[in-house]
């Protein structure tokens, strides 16, 4: 009996599918320990993804770069399945690690400065709320 040499990738994206693809037969990713590989009959693993270049190769094409944002990616059996906020796909390796720096990176730090602010309204909300019971 042969072994199955090919899995199928799944990148998801909030509100779609970004990549669907059966015939995959390697992924690299990157995680805060660094990038590792996927092969077929590699374990089931779950890994955190950083914001990085996602690598797959697909039966009978070169590979094919994703830029990733932050997310999770899990492997059971022959299904591969990414699931993060944002991603772009393209062939020019230069162009998507600029759009990882530029992109990412930088909407981290809009995150933060959003998170903050809700903090502080939520903060004021709180304080008031409490002035007015003790009145």
């Amino acid at each position: 009996m042969s072994q199955p040499t090919r899995m199928n990738l799944k990148i998801l994206l909030p509100f779609r599918i970004l990549t669907k693809k059966t015939g995959v037969s390697r992924i690299v990713a990157e995680t805060l320990e660094g990038a590792f590989g996927l092969l077929p009959r590699r374990l089931d693993c779950v890994a955190a993804l950083v914001p990085g270049i996602l690598i797959y190769e697909h039966a009978g094409e070169a590979e094919v770069y994703v830029a990733v944002d932050e997310g999770i990616l899990v492997k059971t059996g022959l299904d591969v399945l990414v699931s993060v906020r944002h991603a772009i796909s393209g062939t020019d390796l230069g162009k998507l690690r600029e759009a990882v720096d530029r992109e990412f990176l930088h909407l981290n730090e809009r995150e933060q400065n959003v998170r903050s602010v809700m903090a502080k309204i939520e903060s004021g909300f709180i304080r008031r709320l409490a002035e007015f019971q003790h009145e």
